[in-house]
């Protein structure tokens, strides 16, 4: 519900600051304050009263709120972000403008997941180390402390040099973005027309009488409470958003609703390599054991978790070198067939997983630990290879869906971020599935992630074979690049 609220909200601001820049604020103040939080939730659990490090409580309560409201803050930054950028840029400059958004989200990428692969920032902040906290403890908060000095410096840049314009408090009638996606074209044609008459009207008689022109004009400099009233009333709270949007997934059209199918099914397979990338390159590839009573499967697993945010700084490397071969390969192939392509890739790479770790595991099983912390090179190299390429896919995954969404419902009557809004549901329920079911689905295998790893594949080859079959064929001119992340 943030993601669409925000984009609503960011719209309708009249304050003097600008409409985006003071949800960016907001929003990166709540950043500083959440990973804060989340990297001294050891500390504030111990003083809070955990006595046992095998069962802290407390952190582990701290540590869940501080991910939550980091999760909040992301979508409050991310939404005006994105809205700023296509109010600076304008209609001519907006495939170049997301393209540098690309690239800039590709230097965060690197910079954090390089912060994730080092493991000596205890070393260069010894002073972060307590008694409840322990090196990787100090390496998390020293790395996100870092992060909140370049979130300042980012967030001054962006509030100095990106200048917006006030929404003015008189100003003509438009579309809500928050309408609903049944209205019909007849009926905005009608609305905008009106508008138009509306404000012929006011022209007209402006011309013929300069004193109601002054009238006019000082309306516009000091609008009356009536004015600002019906202002507030007509800011959506939460609960017009979420009326309009389970509304609007009734009265979708067909082809919209099949981007939904395609789209749910793609972030299923997507979502067990997210949750458990690394994880499974520190228990399935290197072995480990995070709760081991032997030091040397803790260090395998340690060592694991650090090749695994190496394996995704190179992904984000080849998802930034992607994104500007997008926008020519929808041009030439259309996005449909590109959006298939890139399922039916993850199809291969998330099988590929499944494969590599039925053999690593043989191999620990047949020569012993000690192969899987010296001598499994060939597996490691093969689990970051597969990293690397799942970032082609990952490109498109972020941009192609979105720009499908607005080519679909640019008629339909809805606002854009309505229109994005429905779609994120397409994502944020998938997360939930695979959070709370994967847990449970490898249990009944033994545990590891092996089992979510083998549905992943299934997943994806549906989300292609869905996407070829049903998804409408767009024109190639249509697409624009919207360098949409999720958070």
């Amino acid at each position: 519900m943030v993601l669409p609220c925000v984009r609503i909200w960011s719209d309708k601001c009249s304050s003097k600051y600008g409409r985006r820049r003071p949800f960016i604020l907001a929003g990166s103040l709540m950043i500083s304050v959440a990973v804060t939080i989340i990297g001294f939730s050891a500390d504030i659990g111990y003083l809070l009263g955990d006595a046992d490090e095998d069962h802290r409580t407390r952190a582990i309560i701290v540590f869940v709120l501080g991910f939550w409201m980091l999760d909040l803050a992301n979508n409050t930054v991310q939404g005006p972000a994105r809205a700023l950028l296509a109010d600076l840029s304008g209609p001519d400059q907006q495939n170049s403008a997301n393209v540098v958004f690309c690239s800039w989200m590709v230097v965060g990428n690197i910079l954090g997941f390089s912060a994730g692969a080092s493991g000596n920032w205890h070393r260069w902040f010894p002073f972060l180390l307590s008694k409840a906290c322990c090196e990787a403890c100090g390496n998390l908060k020293a790395a996100f402390l870092v992060v909140v000095v370049f979130l300042f410096m980012c967030t001054l840049v962006t509030l100095y040099f990106a200048e917006e314009v006030p929404l003015m408090a008189y100003q003509p009638h438009h579309l809500s973005d928050s309408a609903p996606l049944l209205d019909s074209p007849q009926q905005i044609g009608f609305d905008n027309s009106k508008s138009k008459l509306d404000m012929s009207a006011v022209d007209n008689a402006s011309s013929n009488n300069p004193e109601s022109s002054y009238e006019i004009n000082k309306n516009a400099k000091h609008p009356s409470p009536m004015v600002e009233e019906e202002q507030n009333v007509s800011f959506d709270g939460p609960g017009a958003v979420l009326v309009n949007l389970l509304t609007s997934l009734r009265h979708l059209p067909p082809a919209m609703l099949s981007s939904l199918i395609v789209m749910a099914l793609s972030w299923l397979s997507w979502f067990p390599f997210f949750l458990f990338d690394t994880d499974w390159m520190g228990r399935e590839v290197y072995h480990g054991d995070p709760k081991g009573n032997d030091s040397v499967a803790v260090k395998a697993y340690d060592a694991g978790v650090r090749e695994g945010a190496f394996g995704l700084l190179l992904n984000s490397v080849v998802l930034g070198i992607s994104s500007f071969l997008l926008e020519p390969m929808c041009q030439r192939m259309g996005a449909r067939l590109v959006w298939a392509m890139s399922n039916f890739i993850v199809f291969a790479c998330m099988a590929g997983t499944a494969i590599i770790s039925l053999v690593s595991v043989n191999k620990y099983i047949t020569e012993g630990i000690q192969h899987a912390i010296g001598e499994n090179r060939a597996i490691k190299i093969a689990s970051l290879v597969i990293f690397a390429l799942l970032g082609f896919p990952l490109s498109i995954t972020y941009s192609v869906p979105f720009s499908i969404t607005s080519d679909l419902t640019a008629d339909t009557g809805g606002g854009q971020g309505l229109a994005i809004g429905v779609l994120n549901l397409a994502i944020v329920i998938p997360q939930m599935i695979v959070s709370l079911g994967a847990g449970p689905w490898d249990a009944l295998f033994s545990g590891g992630n092996i089992p979510a790893f083998v549905l992943a594949p299934l997943f994806a080859l549906a989300a292609g074979v869905t996407a070829t079959l049903k998804l409408p064929n767009l024109s190639s001119g249509s697409f624009k690049s919207s360098g949409f992340h999720f958070g």
